[in-house]
This record gives structure tokens, C-alpha cells and sequence, in this order.
């Protein structure tokens, strides 16, 4: 036998001796927004890792680019929506994505740098609300569930600011995209702004909203997966992963109530 063929065949002898995890280690792609979710991704990829599968992360800004990523494969799972957020996506664009897990609970609440409490906001205050249907819907839901406006029956919940009946405040409503509402603050009265946004600037719910969520209700957030992968083995794990003691454990030390678990 030739030194070229005892070196290849060296080299195969090798291959086989490496442990199988080493061969068989899969990498899927998941898409989180900031703050909470990028932040309880890096306690689930560490177990992850553990059990042979490396999450390779992408960030993103808006709502929207996520689910279009997992739906044409550029992502394997994503990690920063509520259930009636996936249902309107699905309805509305057809993608074959699925939940497989809830993750966390974000109370959503109503802000304010002018006003320290919402009996404060006088008549015909200016409010920003998101500009997707089911968070700009939820932010309507809350503020019906404190008597500020009434809405339609039958609006369901994803209402719009055309399903205001009852308006006595006479407030003005102006619709942005949910990653900037934090950023008009400085310029209306108050606006409803997602939590995971609020903790990314440092603020705490509890503490900082003028009016918020309870923690029940249909918003808990979920791993969400293509429907061709939603029975595939590491769907198991990822679960496993994220509904750990460790993960429960860095939720109620990092966030003390203003981000919650969701089992």
C-alpha cells in the first residue's frame, strides 16, 4: 500500500473514531427581536449546545421580516410573537408556519413622559398605538379594559381605531410600527409600547406604565416553527431548552415580574 493511500486511509480511520455527536451536530437558524428574547436565547444555546445543536442567531428590529424568513427557510424557528400576531400573519399571507411552545408573557401598557397618570391625560390627548392590527388592536383592548374608548362588538381581538364607538376623552390616535412607538414619547401624550422594548431602554412595566396588562389573557409569546418541522426531534429539545429551571430561574432574577414565563 502506497504512503498516499495509508495517509487517506488513516484519515477515514479517524473520522469514524469521532464521537457521533461531533458528526452528527446539527445548527439551526432562529430569529429573535432585542431585549428579552435575545436575552433568554443566550441561557437556551448553551443547553442546546449540550444536546449537539448550535442556534445560530439573527436579530431582528420589526415584526414582520421574521415570519417571512422562516417561512421561505431562511430561518428554522422564531422567537418574538403572541399567538393572535401569528394567526393574522398566517391568515393574511399564508405562510405554513406553526406555535409549538409558549415562551414569555410581556404585559403590554400604555407610557407616558408628560403625564404620571393616565387620569392625568387630558381630553383630546394625542396616543400612539402600533400600526400591525393585532398589537395596535391589543393596545385598543387595554384601553377599553380601563373605560378610555369602547369598541364595536364583535371586534374580536384585532380591533381597529374604526371600531371606536365611544371615544369620551375625544383622544386622537396616530398608528406606528411597533419598534418606534417607544420613540414618540418625547411628542404625544402617552403610547403603547411593547415590553420587551420598554426593558430594552431600561424602563420596567410595573413600575414606569400608567396603565397595563394582567398577565392573563391570549398574548403569551411562542417558538414558532415551518409546519414540515413541527414533529422533527429538535423541536423536543428546543422546548426542553427553553422551558428550563434555568431559563425560569434567569426570568424572574433579570426581570423581577415585568417579563414572565408561560409555563
Amino acid at each position: 500500500m502506497s504512503l498516499k493511500k495509508i495517509g487517506l486511509a488513516a484519515l477515514l480511520s479517524l473520522a469514524f473514531a469521532l464521537p457521533a455527536a461531533a458528526q452528527t451536530k446539527t445548527t439551526l437558524k432562529i430569529g429573535v427581536t432585542p431585549g428579552p428574547h435575545s436575552e433568554v436565547l443566550a441561557i437556551v444555546k448553551p443547553i442546546m449546545e449540550k444536546a449537539g445543536i448550535e442556534l445560530k442567531q439573527f436579530d431582528f428590529t420589526d415584526y414582520i421580516v421574521p415570519n417571512e424568513a422562516l417561512a421561505s427557510g431562511d430561518l428554522d424557528i422564531n422567537s418574538f410573537q403572541h399567538q393572535p400576531f401569528l394567526d393574522k400573519q398566517v391568515a393574511d399571507r399564508g405562510y405554513k408556519i406553526e406555535s409549538v411552545a409558549k415562551t414569555l408573557v410581556f404585559p403590554m401598557g400604555i407610557y407616558s413622559k408628560k403625564h404620571k397618570s393616565w387620569d392625568q391625560v387630558p381630553d383630546g390627548s394625542t396616543i400612539a398605538i402600533q400600526n400591525d392590527p393585532t398589537n395596535g388592536g391589543r393596545a385598543l383592548l387595554l384601553l377599553q379594559s380601563r373605560g378610555a374608548i369602547k369598541l364595536k362588538e364583535g371586534s374580536g381581538l384585532v380591533p381597529t381605531v374604526l371600531d371606536i364607538v365611544e371615544n369620551p376623552k375625544k383622544l386622537k390616535f396616530i398608528e406606528i410600527e411597533a419598534a418606534q412607538t417607544i420613540r414618540t414619547l418625547e411628542d404625544v401624550d402617552a403610547a403603547s409600547v411593547n415590553t420587551d422594548f420598554i426593558v430594552s431602554d431600561g424602563g420596567n412595566p410595573k413600575r414606569d406604565a400608567i396603565l397595563l396588562e394582567g398577565a392573563d389573557g391570549p398574548y403569551a409569546n411562542i417558538l414558532v416553527v415551518r409546519s414540515a418541522d413541527k414533529d422533527k426531534p429538535w423541536v423536543k429539545t428546543l422546548i426542553e431548552a427553553y422551558h428550563s429551571p434555568e431559563v425560569k430561574k434567569f426570568v424572574e432574577e433579570k426581570y423581577k415580574g415585568a417579563v414572565l414565563t408561560a409555563w
